[in-house]
Protein backbone atom coordinates (compact mmCIF):
# COMPACT_ATOMS: atom_id res chain seq x y z
CA UNK A 1 0.00 0.00 0.00
CA UNK A 2 1.28 3.47 -0.91
CA UNK A 3 1.85 5.23 2.43
CA UNK A 4 0.57 8.52 0.99
CA UNK A 5 -2.83 7.00 0.09
CA UNK A 6 -5.78 8.25 2.11
CA UNK A 7 -5.99 5.43 4.61
CA UNK A 8 -8.24 4.30 7.47
CA UNK A 9 -6.14 3.31 10.51
CA UNK A 10 -8.17 0.70 12.40
CA UNK A 11 -7.02 0.28 16.02
CA UNK A 12 -8.14 -2.70 18.08
CA UNK A 13 -6.61 -4.32 21.18
CA UNK A 14 -7.24 -7.69 19.54
CA UNK A 15 -7.60 -8.75 15.92
CA UNK A 16 -8.43 -12.34 15.02
CA UNK A 17 -7.38 -12.70 11.41
CA UNK A 18 -5.72 -16.14 11.19
CA UNK A 19 -6.40 -19.33 13.22
CA UNK A 20 -2.66 -19.88 13.62
CA UNK A 21 -2.08 -16.44 15.14
CA UNK A 22 -3.78 -16.30 18.55
CA UNK A 23 -4.09 -12.52 18.87
CA UNK A 24 -7.73 -12.58 19.98
CA UNK A 25 -9.87 -13.67 22.92
CA UNK A 26 -13.30 -13.78 21.37
CA UNK A 27 -15.99 -11.73 19.67
CA UNK A 28 -14.28 -8.31 19.63
CA UNK A 29 -11.12 -9.68 18.02
CA UNK A 30 -12.95 -11.87 15.51
CA UNK A 31 -15.12 -8.90 14.53
CA UNK A 32 -12.00 -6.78 14.00
CA UNK A 33 -10.47 -9.47 11.80
CA UNK A 34 -13.70 -9.87 9.82
CA UNK A 35 -13.84 -6.09 9.35
CA UNK A 36 -10.36 -5.96 7.82
CA UNK A 37 -11.09 -9.03 5.66
CA UNK A 38 -14.11 -7.26 4.24
CA UNK A 39 -12.01 -4.15 3.75
CA UNK A 40 -9.51 -6.21 1.73
CA UNK A 41 -12.33 -7.76 -0.35
CA UNK A 42 -13.74 -4.30 -1.09
CA UNK A 43 -10.28 -2.82 -1.79
CA UNK A 44 -10.75 -0.31 1.01
CA UNK A 45 -7.49 1.46 1.92
CA UNK A 46 -7.15 0.36 5.55
CA UNK A 47 -4.40 -0.61 7.95
CA UNK A 48 -4.89 -2.55 11.18
CA UNK A 49 -3.00 -1.76 14.40
CA UNK A 50 -2.99 -4.14 17.35
CA UNK A 51 -0.72 -5.73 19.97
CA UNK A 52 1.30 -8.82 19.18
CA UNK A 53 0.10 -10.79 22.26
CA UNK A 54 2.69 -13.49 21.63
CA UNK A 55 1.42 -15.63 24.51
CA UNK A 56 -2.05 -15.46 23.00
CA UNK A 57 -5.14 -15.49 25.20
CA UNK A 58 -5.04 -18.99 26.69
CA UNK A 59 -5.66 -22.61 25.83
CA UNK A 60 -8.54 -24.07 27.83
CA UNK A 61 -8.73 -27.62 29.11
CA UNK A 62 -11.42 -28.95 31.43
CA UNK A 63 -10.80 -31.40 34.25
CA UNK A 64 -12.49 -34.72 33.60
CA UNK A 65 -13.94 -35.02 37.11
CA UNK A 66 -15.71 -31.68 37.63
CA UNK A 67 -15.11 -29.51 34.55
CA UNK A 68 -12.76 -27.05 36.27
CA UNK A 69 -11.07 -24.79 33.72
CA UNK A 70 -7.29 -25.04 33.34
CA UNK A 71 -5.48 -22.26 31.47
CA UNK A 72 -2.21 -22.55 29.58
CA UNK A 73 -0.44 -19.95 27.42
CA UNK A 74 -1.45 -20.17 23.77
CA UNK A 75 1.91 -19.30 22.24
CA UNK A 76 2.20 -19.07 18.48
CA UNK A 77 4.96 -18.79 15.89
CA UNK A 78 5.88 -15.37 14.49
CA UNK A 79 7.29 -16.91 11.31
CA UNK A 80 4.18 -15.77 9.39
CA UNK A 81 5.04 -12.14 10.18
CA UNK A 82 7.59 -9.69 8.81
CA UNK A 83 9.62 -7.56 11.25
CA UNK A 84 9.65 -3.93 10.15
CA UNK A 85 12.74 -1.73 10.53
CA UNK A 86 11.04 1.20 12.27
CA UNK A 87 11.11 1.68 16.04
CA UNK A 88 9.38 4.26 18.22
CA UNK A 89 9.28 5.02 21.94
CA UNK A 90 6.32 5.39 24.30
CA UNK A 91 6.53 7.08 27.74
CA UNK A 92 5.79 4.53 30.47
CA UNK A 93 6.53 5.26 34.14
CA UNK A 94 9.06 7.91 33.15
CA UNK A 95 10.92 5.56 30.81
CA UNK A 96 11.02 5.52 27.04
CA UNK A 97 9.79 2.04 26.13
CA UNK A 98 10.93 0.93 22.69
CA UNK A 99 8.22 -0.45 20.40
CA UNK A 100 8.79 -2.41 17.21
CA UNK A 101 6.22 -3.69 14.73
CA UNK A 102 5.58 -6.88 12.83
CA UNK A 103 3.48 -6.90 9.67
CA UNK A 104 0.93 -9.39 8.39
CA UNK A 105 -0.53 -8.78 4.94
CA UNK A 106 -4.20 -9.72 4.84
CA UNK A 107 -5.21 -10.62 1.28
CA UNK A 108 -8.72 -10.10 -0.06
CA UNK A 109 -10.50 -12.13 -2.73
CA UNK A 110 -9.16 -9.91 -5.53
CA UNK A 111 -5.58 -9.97 -4.23
CA UNK A 112 -5.80 -6.53 -2.60
CA UNK A 113 -3.82 -6.48 0.65
CA UNK A 114 -4.37 -4.72 3.95
CA UNK A 115 -1.35 -4.61 6.28
CA UNK A 116 -1.84 -5.39 9.97
CA UNK A 117 0.78 -3.98 12.33
CA UNK A 118 1.39 -5.96 15.53
CA UNK A 119 3.13 -3.75 18.11
CA UNK A 120 5.81 -5.46 20.21
CA UNK A 121 7.86 -4.29 23.21
CA UNK A 122 9.90 -7.49 23.48
CA UNK A 123 13.18 -5.90 22.37
CA UNK A 124 16.55 -6.39 24.13
CA UNK A 125 16.97 -2.71 24.98
CA UNK A 126 13.85 -2.69 27.16
CA UNK A 127 13.96 -3.91 30.76
CA UNK A 128 12.27 -7.20 31.64
CA UNK A 129 9.02 -5.59 32.78
CA UNK A 130 8.69 -3.50 29.64
CA UNK A 131 9.50 -6.43 27.35
CA UNK A 132 6.40 -8.20 28.66
CA UNK A 133 3.91 -5.34 28.10
CA UNK A 134 2.65 -6.76 24.81
CA UNK A 135 3.06 -10.45 25.73
CA UNK A 136 -0.39 -11.40 27.11
CA UNK A 137 -3.79 -10.32 25.89
CA UNK A 138 -5.79 -8.77 28.76
CA UNK A 139 -3.30 -10.14 31.26
CA UNK A 140 -2.33 -8.64 34.60
CA UNK A 141 -3.85 -5.80 36.59
CA UNK A 142 -4.96 -2.23 35.83
CA UNK A 143 -1.36 -1.05 35.69
CA UNK A 144 -0.51 -3.64 33.05
CA UNK A 145 -3.67 -2.83 31.09
CA UNK A 146 -2.92 0.91 31.02
CA UNK A 147 0.63 0.20 29.85
CA UNK A 148 -0.80 -1.89 27.02
CA UNK A 149 -3.27 0.82 26.07
CA UNK A 150 -0.47 3.40 26.00
CA UNK A 151 1.53 1.19 23.63
CA UNK A 152 -1.52 0.59 21.42
CA UNK A 153 -2.75 4.18 21.21
CA UNK A 154 0.35 6.33 21.54
CA UNK A 155 2.74 3.77 20.07
CA UNK A 156 0.39 2.99 17.20
CA UNK A 157 0.17 6.61 16.04
CA UNK A 158 3.92 7.04 16.33
CA UNK A 159 4.59 3.81 14.44
CA UNK A 160 2.38 4.88 11.54
CA UNK A 161 4.29 8.14 11.35
CA UNK A 162 7.67 6.36 11.55
CA UNK A 163 6.65 4.03 8.70
CA UNK A 164 5.77 6.99 6.51
CA UNK A 165 1.96 6.75 6.52
CA UNK A 166 1.25 10.36 5.70
CA UNK A 167 -2.27 9.93 4.34
CA UNK A 168 -4.21 8.74 7.39
CA UNK A 169 -7.73 10.04 6.80
CA UNK A 170 -9.39 8.52 9.87
CA UNK A 171 -8.29 6.85 13.08
CA UNK A 172 -10.94 4.28 13.97
CA UNK A 173 -10.95 3.19 17.62
CA UNK A 174 -12.58 -0.22 17.95
CA UNK A 175 -13.51 0.11 21.64
CA UNK A 176 -11.97 2.53 24.14
CA UNK A 177 -8.71 0.60 24.58
CA UNK A 178 -7.10 2.73 21.85
CA UNK A 179 -8.38 6.11 23.07
CA UNK A 180 -4.93 7.40 24.05
CA UNK A 181 -4.25 7.71 20.32
CA UNK A 182 -6.49 10.80 20.38
CA UNK A 183 -4.30 12.39 23.06
CA UNK A 184 -1.22 11.68 20.94
CA UNK A 185 -2.87 13.37 17.97
CA UNK A 186 -3.88 16.27 20.22
CA UNK A 187 -0.32 16.68 21.47
CA UNK A 188 1.01 16.57 17.88
CA UNK A 189 -1.40 19.18 16.59
CA UNK A 190 -0.97 21.49 19.57
CA UNK A 191 2.80 21.46 18.99
CA UNK A 192 2.48 22.40 15.31
CA UNK A 193 -0.25 24.99 15.97
CA UNK A 194 1.67 26.54 18.86
CA UNK A 195 -1.35 25.91 21.11
CA UNK A 196 -0.88 25.40 24.84
CA UNK A 197 -2.81 22.35 26.06
CA UNK A 198 -3.07 24.06 29.46
CA UNK A 199 -5.48 26.53 27.85
CA UNK A 200 -8.36 24.11 27.33
CA UNK A 201 -10.90 26.62 26.01
CA UNK A 202 -8.52 27.83 23.31
CA UNK A 203 -7.54 24.28 22.38
CA UNK A 204 -11.20 23.27 22.18
CA UNK A 205 -11.65 25.66 19.27
CA UNK A 206 -8.39 24.72 17.57
CA UNK A 207 -6.50 21.46 18.20
CA UNK A 208 -9.38 19.52 19.77
CA UNK A 209 -11.69 20.46 16.89
CA UNK A 210 -9.11 19.26 14.36
CA UNK A 211 -8.45 15.96 16.16
CA UNK A 212 -12.17 15.23 16.35
CA UNK A 213 -12.41 15.39 12.56
CA UNK A 214 -9.89 12.56 12.28
CA UNK A 215 -11.33 10.19 14.90
CA UNK A 216 -14.08 7.56 14.74
CA UNK A 217 -15.15 5.57 17.79
CA UNK A 218 -17.11 2.32 18.05
CA UNK A 219 -18.35 1.15 21.44
CA UNK A 220 -19.32 -2.49 22.00
CA UNK A 221 -20.05 -2.31 25.72
CA UNK A 222 -23.65 -2.15 27.03
CA UNK A 223 -22.91 -2.01 30.79
CA UNK A 224 -21.16 0.74 32.75
CA UNK A 225 -18.76 -1.67 34.46
CA UNK A 226 -17.38 -2.80 31.11
CA UNK A 227 -15.85 0.56 30.20
CA UNK A 228 -12.16 0.92 31.07
CA UNK A 229 -11.52 3.39 33.91
CA UNK A 230 -8.19 4.23 35.50
CA UNK A 231 -7.52 6.27 38.68
CA UNK A 232 -5.56 9.43 37.98
CA UNK A 233 -2.79 8.44 40.37
CA UNK A 234 -2.16 5.49 38.07
CA UNK A 235 -2.48 7.67 34.96
CA UNK A 236 0.17 10.04 36.32
CA UNK A 237 2.40 7.09 37.18
CA UNK A 238 2.14 5.45 33.75
CA UNK A 239 2.04 8.32 31.23
CA UNK A 240 3.16 11.22 33.42
CA UNK A 241 2.58 14.72 32.05
CA UNK A 242 2.25 13.45 28.51
CA UNK A 243 -0.75 15.79 28.28
CA UNK A 244 -1.67 18.18 31.13
CA UNK A 245 -3.81 16.34 33.68
CA UNK A 246 -6.35 19.16 33.77
CA UNK A 247 -6.96 18.71 30.04
CA UNK A 248 -7.27 14.92 30.34
CA UNK A 249 -9.80 15.38 33.15
CA UNK A 250 -11.96 17.67 31.02
CA UNK A 251 -11.92 15.10 28.21
CA UNK A 252 -11.92 11.82 30.15
CA UNK A 253 -13.73 12.52 33.42
CA UNK A 254 -12.95 14.35 36.66
CA UNK A 255 -12.81 11.39 39.07
CA UNK A 256 -11.00 8.85 36.90
CA UNK A 257 -9.91 8.44 33.30
CA UNK A 258 -12.84 6.86 31.47
CA UNK A 259 -11.48 5.69 28.10
CA UNK A 260 -14.94 5.67 26.54
CA UNK A 261 -15.55 9.27 27.62
CA UNK A 262 -12.15 10.27 26.25
CA UNK A 263 -12.99 8.69 22.88
CA UNK A 264 -16.46 10.27 22.87
CA UNK A 265 -15.06 13.76 23.39
CA UNK A 266 -12.40 13.39 20.71
CA UNK A 267 -14.37 11.72 17.89
CA UNK A 268 -16.53 13.27 15.17
CA UNK A 269 -18.46 10.03 14.62
CA UNK A 270 -19.52 7.63 17.36
CA UNK A 271 -21.50 4.46 16.89
CA UNK A 272 -22.94 1.55 18.79
CA UNK A 273 -23.12 -1.91 17.21
CA UNK A 274 -26.88 -2.56 16.96
CA UNK A 275 -30.07 -0.49 16.88
CA UNK A 276 -30.99 -1.39 20.48
CA UNK A 277 -27.42 -0.83 21.64
CA UNK A 278 -27.74 2.75 20.40
CA UNK A 279 -30.47 3.35 23.00
CA UNK A 280 -28.47 1.59 25.71
CA UNK A 281 -25.35 3.65 24.94
CA UNK A 282 -27.37 6.87 24.89
CA UNK A 283 -28.67 6.01 28.36
CA UNK A 284 -25.16 5.30 29.68
CA UNK A 285 -23.73 8.53 28.25
CA UNK A 286 -26.54 11.12 28.08
CA UNK A 287 -25.64 14.25 26.19
CA UNK A 288 -23.62 12.43 23.52
CA UNK A 289 -24.95 11.44 20.12
CA UNK A 290 -24.64 7.80 19.08
CA UNK A 291 -25.29 6.48 15.61
CA UNK A 292 -25.50 2.75 15.05
CA UNK A 293 -23.99 0.33 12.56
CA UNK A 294 -25.02 -3.22 13.32
CA UNK A 295 -22.18 -5.73 13.35
CA UNK A 296 -21.68 -8.42 10.75
CA UNK A 297 -19.44 -11.40 10.02
CA UNK A 298 -17.17 -12.15 7.07
CA UNK A 299 -19.31 -14.37 4.86
CA UNK A 300 -16.54 -16.34 3.15
CA UNK A 301 -14.78 -17.05 6.45
CA UNK A 302 -17.79 -18.34 8.36
CA UNK A 303 -19.65 -20.30 5.68
CA UNK A 304 -18.66 -23.97 5.90
CA UNK A 305 -17.30 -25.72 2.76
CA UNK A 306 -20.44 -27.79 2.18
CA UNK A 307 -22.78 -24.79 2.22
CA UNK A 308 -20.27 -22.67 0.27
CA UNK A 309 -20.33 -25.27 -2.52
CA UNK A 310 -24.10 -24.84 -2.79
CA UNK A 311 -23.69 -21.05 -2.89
CA UNK A 312 -21.03 -21.33 -5.59
CA UNK A 313 -23.48 -23.22 -7.78
CA UNK A 314 -26.62 -21.14 -7.23
CA UNK A 315 -25.22 -17.77 -6.15
CA UNK A 316 -22.04 -17.16 -8.18
CA UNK A 317 -20.31 -14.02 -6.99
CA UNK A 318 -21.43 -14.28 -3.36
CA UNK A 319 -17.79 -14.10 -2.22
CA UNK A 320 -17.50 -10.68 -3.87
CA UNK A 321 -20.92 -9.38 -2.87
CA UNK A 322 -22.56 -10.81 0.24
CA UNK A 323 -25.87 -9.22 -0.77
CA UNK A 324 -26.13 -12.05 -3.32
CA UNK A 325 -27.09 -14.30 -0.42
CA UNK A 326 -30.59 -12.81 -0.50
CA UNK A 327 -31.18 -15.03 -3.54
CA UNK A 328 -30.70 -18.11 -1.34
CA UNK A 329 -34.49 -18.16 -1.19
CA UNK A 330 -34.29 -19.94 -4.56
CA UNK A 331 -31.90 -22.72 -3.49
CA UNK A 332 -33.62 -26.12 -3.56
CA UNK A 333 -34.33 -27.03 0.04
CA UNK A 334 -33.17 -30.63 -0.34
CA UNK A 335 -29.73 -29.52 -1.55
CA UNK A 336 -29.36 -27.15 1.39
CA UNK A 337 -30.40 -29.98 3.74
CA UNK A 338 -27.91 -32.44 2.24
CA UNK A 339 -25.10 -29.90 2.65
CA UNK A 340 -26.20 -29.27 6.24
CA UNK A 341 -26.12 -32.99 7.06
CA UNK A 342 -22.52 -33.20 5.82
CA UNK A 343 -21.53 -30.31 8.10
CA UNK A 344 -23.45 -31.90 10.95
CA UNK A 345 -21.72 -35.26 10.38
CA UNK A 346 -18.34 -33.56 10.69
CA UNK A 347 -19.31 -32.14 14.10
CA UNK A 348 -20.76 -35.48 15.27
CA UNK A 349 -17.61 -37.31 14.15
CA UNK A 350 -15.42 -34.80 16.00
CA UNK A 351 -17.41 -35.13 19.22
CA UNK A 352 -17.52 -38.94 19.14
CA UNK A 353 -13.86 -39.31 18.18
CA UNK A 354 -12.59 -36.95 20.87
CA UNK A 355 -15.04 -37.77 23.67
CA UNK A 356 -16.80 -41.04 22.77
CA UNK A 357 -20.07 -39.23 23.51
CA UNK A 358 -22.44 -41.28 21.37
CA UNK A 359 -23.90 -38.30 19.53
CA UNK A 360 -26.24 -39.18 16.64
CA UNK A 361 -26.72 -37.63 13.22
CA UNK A 362 -30.51 -37.92 13.29
CA UNK A 363 -30.90 -36.30 16.73
CA UNK A 364 -31.94 -32.64 16.94
CA UNK A 365 -28.80 -30.75 17.99
CA UNK A 366 -28.70 -27.37 19.74
CA UNK A 367 -25.54 -25.27 19.84
CA UNK A 368 -24.52 -22.69 22.45
CA UNK A 369 -20.97 -21.32 22.31
CA UNK A 370 -20.16 -17.95 23.84
CA UNK A 371 -17.75 -16.55 26.39
CA UNK A 372 -18.60 -18.26 29.67
CA UNK A 373 -19.86 -15.44 31.86
CA UNK A 374 -22.92 -15.04 34.07
CA UNK A 375 -24.96 -12.57 32.01
CA UNK A 376 -25.02 -14.88 28.96
CA UNK A 377 -27.08 -17.37 31.03
CA UNK A 378 -25.72 -20.50 29.33
CA UNK A 379 -27.47 -22.57 32.00
CA UNK A 380 -30.98 -21.17 31.37
CA UNK A 381 -31.96 -24.28 29.43
CA UNK A 382 -31.37 -26.29 32.62
CA UNK A 383 -33.72 -24.14 34.72
CA UNK A 384 -36.21 -27.02 35.02
CA UNK A 385 -34.30 -30.29 34.69
CA UNK A 386 -37.47 -32.37 35.02
CA UNK A 387 -39.13 -30.52 32.13
CA UNK A 388 -36.05 -30.80 29.92
CA UNK A 389 -35.76 -34.51 30.70
CA UNK A 390 -39.40 -35.06 29.68
CA UNK A 391 -38.81 -33.24 26.38
CA UNK A 392 -35.68 -35.31 25.73
CA UNK A 393 -37.48 -38.58 26.35
CA UNK A 394 -40.12 -37.74 23.74
CA UNK A 395 -37.73 -36.54 21.04
CA UNK A 396 -34.01 -37.16 20.50
CA UNK A 397 -32.19 -34.07 21.77
CA UNK A 398 -28.48 -33.17 21.93
CA UNK A 399 -26.86 -29.96 23.19
CA UNK A 400 -23.31 -28.84 22.41
CA UNK A 401 -21.67 -26.12 24.52
CA UNK A 402 -18.39 -24.26 24.15
CA UNK A 403 -16.72 -21.14 25.49
CA UNK A 404 -13.90 -19.93 27.71
CA UNK A 405 -14.27 -18.13 31.03
CA UNK A 406 -11.90 -15.22 31.65
CA UNK A 407 -9.17 -16.43 34.05
CA UNK A 408 -10.46 -14.05 36.75
CA UNK A 409 -14.16 -14.74 36.16
CA UNK A 410 -15.00 -17.12 39.01
CA UNK A 411 -18.71 -17.10 38.16
CA UNK A 412 -17.95 -18.01 34.57
CA UNK A 413 -15.82 -20.95 35.64
CA UNK A 414 -18.54 -22.16 37.98
CA UNK A 415 -21.01 -21.93 35.10
CA UNK A 416 -18.93 -24.40 33.06
CA UNK A 417 -18.79 -26.79 36.02
CA UNK A 418 -22.55 -26.46 36.46
CA UNK A 419 -23.21 -27.37 32.83
CA UNK A 420 -20.95 -30.38 33.14
CA UNK A 421 -22.93 -31.44 36.25
CA UNK A 422 -26.23 -31.11 34.42
CA UNK A 423 -24.83 -33.21 31.59
CA UNK A 424 -24.48 -36.07 34.06
CA UNK A 425 -27.97 -35.52 35.44
CA UNK A 426 -29.52 -35.76 31.98
CA UNK A 427 -27.50 -38.70 30.69
CA UNK A 428 -30.64 -40.87 30.44
CA UNK A 429 -32.59 -38.44 28.24
CA UNK A 430 -30.56 -35.60 26.71
CA UNK A 431 -26.97 -35.83 25.49
CA UNK A 432 -25.04 -32.75 26.67
CA UNK A 433 -21.37 -32.01 26.04
CA UNK A 434 -19.09 -29.04 26.77
CA UNK A 435 -16.33 -28.86 24.16
CA UNK A 436 -13.10 -27.37 25.58
CA UNK A 437 -10.96 -24.65 24.00
CA UNK A 438 -13.59 -23.00 21.84
CA UNK A 439 -11.57 -21.05 19.29
CA UNK A 440 -11.52 -20.05 15.63
CA UNK A 441 -11.10 -23.60 14.35
CA UNK A 442 -13.62 -25.25 16.66
CA UNK A 443 -16.20 -22.57 15.87
CA UNK A 444 -15.95 -23.43 12.17
CA UNK A 445 -16.91 -27.03 13.02
CA UNK A 446 -19.46 -26.42 15.78
CA UNK A 447 -21.59 -23.59 14.36
CA UNK A 448 -22.46 -25.14 10.96
CA UNK A 449 -22.95 -28.58 12.53
CA UNK A 450 -25.91 -27.85 14.81
CA UNK A 451 -29.58 -27.62 13.86
CA UNK A 452 -30.43 -24.63 16.06
CA UNK A 453 -28.41 -21.80 17.57
CA UNK A 454 -29.41 -20.91 21.15
CA UNK A 455 -28.66 -17.54 22.76
CA UNK A 456 -30.03 -16.52 26.15
CA UNK A 457 -28.33 -13.32 27.44
CA UNK A 458 -29.82 -11.16 30.16
CA UNK A 459 -31.47 -8.15 28.51
CA UNK A 460 -30.13 -5.60 27.52
CA UNK A 461 -26.55 -6.83 27.97
CA UNK A 462 -26.04 -8.20 24.46
CA UNK A 463 -24.62 -5.21 22.59
CA UNK A 464 -24.88 -7.06 19.29
CA UNK A 465 -23.58 -10.63 19.24
CA UNK A 466 -22.25 -12.26 16.09
CA UNK A 467 -22.43 -16.02 16.75
CA UNK A 468 -26.03 -16.17 15.48
CA UNK A 469 -24.95 -14.33 12.33
CA UNK A 470 -22.34 -17.02 11.68
CA UNK A 471 -25.05 -19.64 12.20
CA UNK A 472 -27.33 -17.88 9.69
CA UNK A 473 -24.60 -18.06 7.03
CA UNK A 474 -24.82 -21.84 7.36
CA UNK A 475 -28.59 -22.07 7.32
CA UNK A 476 -28.85 -22.58 11.08
CA UNK A 477 -31.83 -20.71 12.58
CA UNK A 478 -31.54 -18.82 15.87
CA UNK A 479 -33.59 -19.32 19.02
CA UNK A 480 -32.72 -16.26 21.04
CA UNK A 481 -33.62 -13.71 23.67
CA UNK A 482 -34.79 -10.47 22.08
CA UNK A 483 -31.62 -8.45 22.48
CA UNK A 484 -28.70 -7.22 20.38
CA UNK A 485 -28.77 -8.02 16.67
CA UNK A 486 -31.63 -10.52 17.01
CA UNK A 487 -34.14 -7.70 17.47
CA UNK A 488 -33.29 -6.72 13.89
CA UNK A 489 -32.87 -10.24 12.49
CA UNK A 490 -35.84 -11.94 14.16
CA UNK A 491 -38.97 -12.84 12.23
CA UNK A 492 -40.95 -15.36 14.27
CA UNK A 493 -41.14 -18.74 12.57
CA UNK A 494 -39.45 -17.32 9.46
CA UNK A 495 -35.81 -16.76 10.47
CA UNK A 496 -36.04 -18.42 13.88
CA UNK A 497 -37.77 -17.97 17.22
CA UNK A 498 -37.74 -15.53 20.13
CA UNK A 499 -37.43 -16.03 23.88
CA UNK A 500 -39.06 -13.49 26.18
CA UNK A 501 -40.37 -10.00 25.47
CA UNK A 502 -38.83 -7.24 23.42
CA UNK A 503 -36.72 -5.09 25.80
CA UNK A 504 -38.25 -1.70 26.59
CA UNK A 505 -37.42 1.04 29.07
CA UNK A 506 -39.95 -0.55 31.42
CA UNK A 507 -38.75 -4.17 31.30
CA UNK A 508 -35.23 -4.23 29.90
CA UNK A 509 -33.51 -4.82 33.23
CA UNK A 510 -36.10 -7.23 34.60
CA UNK A 511 -34.93 -10.64 33.44
CA UNK A 512 -37.24 -13.37 34.70
CA UNK A 513 -35.30 -16.63 34.36
CA UNK A 514 -38.40 -18.68 35.12
CA UNK A 515 -40.56 -16.97 32.51
CA UNK A 516 -37.82 -17.07 29.86
CA UNK A 517 -37.13 -20.75 30.56
CA UNK A 518 -40.84 -21.60 30.35
CA UNK A 519 -41.11 -19.99 26.92
CA UNK A 520 -37.91 -21.74 25.84
CA UNK A 521 -39.34 -25.15 26.82
CA UNK A 522 -42.78 -24.46 25.34
CA UNK A 523 -41.46 -23.40 21.93
CA UNK A 524 -38.85 -26.14 21.86
CA UNK A 525 -41.39 -28.88 22.72
CA UNK A 526 -44.45 -27.69 20.83
CA UNK A 527 -43.10 -25.74 17.84
CA UNK A 528 -39.43 -26.35 17.01
CA UNK A 529 -39.04 -30.08 17.62
CA UNK A 530 -42.32 -31.01 15.87
CA UNK A 531 -41.29 -28.85 12.92
CA UNK A 532 -37.89 -30.58 12.71
CA UNK A 533 -39.13 -34.14 13.14
CA UNK A 534 -42.64 -34.10 11.66
CA UNK A 535 -42.54 -31.33 9.06
CA UNK A 536 -38.89 -31.21 8.11
CA UNK A 537 -39.64 -29.54 4.77
CA UNK A 538 -40.98 -26.58 6.74
CA UNK A 539 -37.89 -26.58 8.96
CA UNK A 540 -35.75 -26.36 5.84
CA UNK A 541 -37.83 -23.33 4.85
CA UNK A 542 -36.72 -21.55 8.04
CA UNK A 543 -33.11 -22.60 7.38
CA UNK A 544 -33.21 -21.10 3.91
CA UNK A 545 -34.84 -17.90 5.15
CA UNK A 546 -32.10 -17.42 7.74
CA UNK A 547 -29.63 -17.18 4.86
CA UNK A 548 -31.72 -15.04 2.53
CA UNK A 549 -32.91 -12.55 5.15
CA UNK A 550 -30.11 -12.53 7.73
CA UNK A 551 -26.83 -13.69 6.17
CA UNK A 552 -27.38 -11.33 3.25
CA UNK A 553 -27.49 -8.35 5.63
CA UNK A 554 -25.55 -9.24 8.78
CA UNK A 555 -22.15 -9.39 7.10
CA UNK A 556 -19.04 -7.22 7.18
CA UNK A 557 -19.26 -6.27 3.48
CA UNK A 558 -22.43 -4.31 4.30
CA UNK A 559 -20.94 -3.11 7.59
CA UNK A 560 -17.72 -1.71 6.08
CA UNK A 561 -19.71 0.01 3.35
CA UNK A 562 -21.82 1.69 6.02
CA UNK A 563 -18.70 2.82 7.90
CA UNK A 564 -17.35 4.28 4.66
CA UNK A 565 -20.54 6.24 3.98
CA UNK A 566 -21.32 7.32 7.53
CA UNK A 567 -17.92 7.71 9.21
CA UNK A 568 -14.96 7.64 6.84
CA UNK A 569 -16.15 9.87 4.00
CA UNK A 570 -17.88 12.51 6.11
Amino acid sequence: MDQSTRTIAYFSMEIGFDPAIATYSGGLGILAGDTLKAGADLKAPMIGITLISEKGYFTQTLKADDGSQIEEPNEWNKSMLKLLPARVTVPVQGRDVIVQAWEYDLTGITGFQIPILLLDTDVPENNEQDRSITASLYGGDQRYRLMQEAVLGIGGVRMLKALGYTGIARYHMNEGHAALLALELLKEHAATANCSLDDFEHCKETSIAVVRKFCVFTTHTPVAAGHDKFPYDLVREIIGDFVPLSTIQKLGGQESLNMTLLALNLSHYVNSVARKHQDVSQHLFPGYHFSFITNGVHSATWTCPEIAKVYDHYLPGWHFDSFELRHAINIPKHELWEAHLKAKQRLIDHINKEFNAGFELDAFTIGFARRATAYKRADLIFYDIKRLREIGKKRKLQIVFGGKAHPRDTQGKELIKKIRWHAGELADSVKVIYLPNYDFNLAKILIPGVDLWLNTPARPQEASGTSGMKAAHNGVPSFSVMDGWWIEGHNEGVTGWSIGPMPTEQNENSNDDGSDAEELYDKLEHIILPLFYDRNEDYRFVMRNSIAFNASFFNTHRMVQQYALKAYLR
